[in-house]
């Protein structure tokens, strides 16, 4: 088992803080975290254990001349995936911040409201399109058992911003998850 790093080192950099984490749970000095090795580091780092499609990603990705995840790999993973976790928290906050009446999901009236704060020279039909673009999308990966996460997919995301009308308007994975999935649900439930 990984030994925790001192609470010293709680003032220290991310990027230091890693190091200490990565050789931590690198007990046997191998140069590199096993799988095991790595999943204790992102509960050390993240306070959650990964899921096995979580680490089997992240093994897979991994140049494999070695038995495991290397130094270099490790910091550019956590790096990304504290990069990711900050986006999601602001993402989050201003969602919260717009969802004045608590229910988990924005209205059109609340989109509109929403938009008409931050941007509001923005036509109303472009904040409607948008809106109407988004309930439609989820239903359709839903349905063709794509998962919501290939949203993220830089090519995907490339192909909504570049190709498809207020594509971009499109939101990550997490909030197609949190905030549209439901809806979806209720909605094709009823039907």
């Amino acid at each position: 088992m990984c030994a925790a790093p001192s609470r010293a080192d709680s003032g220290r950099s991310s990027g230091e803080r890693y190091v200490r984490v990565f050789e931590a749970c690198d007990e046997d000095k191998k140069g590199y975290l096993s799988r095991e090795d790595f999943k204790v580091a992102v509960v050390m780092l993240f306070g959650y254990k990964p899921s096995k499609m979580e680490v089997d990603s992240v093994m897979a990705s991994v140049q494999q001349k070695h038995s495991g995840i290397l130094l270099e790999e490790f910091l550019k993973l956590m790096s990304t995936k504290k990069a990711a976790q900050l986006h999601h928290s602001e993402i989050r906050q201003i969602f919260t911040a717009f969802d004045m009446q608590y229910r988990g999901f924005l209205t059109l009236e609340d989109f509109k409201r929403a938009f008409n704060s931050i941007a509001p020279k923005l036509p109303e039909r472009i904040i409607v399109e948008a809106f109407r673009f988004v309930q439609p999308w989820v239903k359709t990966l839903a349905g063709a058992n794509i998962p919501l996460s290939k949203t993220d997919h830089p090519l995907v995301r490339e192909f909504l911003d570049s190709r498809v009308r207020n594509g971009g308007a499109i939101l990550a994975r997490t909030q197609l998850t949190e905030t549209y999935l439901p809806e979806v649900y209720l909605k094709e439930k009823e039907n």
